[in-house]
């Protein structure tokens, strides 16, 4: 197993957790230079790859008035370009059998206020799929998409300024999830376990939603 991310302390440390030789690359998938480090690693080291999860993203809130340049370019970098060149990079790499995840959102089918940017970015993300599932016909190399809702997670805790801010913004989202609670991370990894595995071998181009029904009503 193969993690990267750009902080090597978080790294090293989920490596740990994860241990069975997990290994931890620092990388900025935005940076194709990076990617081509990344990827040159993993040959040498293991050969192949038989699941990919191109999970790196992040947003910011701005309203329209507010997105700048900067804003705009930092969060398609991630999201769109990183995921593009983090699966065009990692493909020769891949062979039948194969399953690519890519991480999607509930805001890929939903407006969200403020959140205009990085909404598109995983609409992006969805067609990026049904595209890819077509440009790999016959080769046997699985595409899907993991669309989590609001899941407890330091990401999501980190878009609220301060603590009350944040008990305000999951408020509202609890009171639209027809479950009634925040996801939790391991209900997100064992979806993306279950599109990693041979019990999703016939499933392709799909975007499945681990939201608790909240874009489904």
């Amino acid at each position: 197993v193969y993690i990267t991310g750009r902080r090597q302390a978080e790294l090293d440390a989920a490596a740990a957790q994860i241990g069975h030789g997990a290994v931890a690359v620092q990388t900025d998938i935005s940076r194709l230079e990076d990617l081509d480090r990344l990827f040159e690693i993993v040959k040498s080291q293991a050969g192949r790859i038989d699941v990919l999860f191109a999970n790196a993203g992040g947003g910011e809130f701005a309203t329209l008035e507010e997105i700048t340049e900067a804003h705009f370019d930092a969060i398609f970098g991630t999201n769109v370009k990183g995921t593009v060149f983090t699966v065009q990079k990692a493909l020769p790499l891949m062979g039948e059998g194969g399953s690519i995840i890519l991480t999607g959102s509930t805001t890929s089918v939903l407006g969200t206020p403020a959140f205009s940017i990085y909404s598109a970015t995983k609409a992006a993300v969805r067609n990026l799929a049904r595209s890819w599932t077509l440009d790999l016909k016959g080769r046997g190399i699985r595409v899907n998409v993991l669309a989590p809702g609001a899941t407890a997670t330091p990401g999501l805790q980190g878009l609220a300024p301060t603590a009350g801010d944040y008990k305000a913004f999951t408020d509202v989202m609890i009171s639209q999830i027809p479950l009634g609670r925040m996801g939790r991370p391991e209900e997100i990894a064992g979806a993306a376990l279950f599109l990693a595995s041979d019990d999703s071998s016939y499933v392709n181009g799909a975007e499945l939603f681990v939201d608790g029904g909240f874009a489904q009503v």
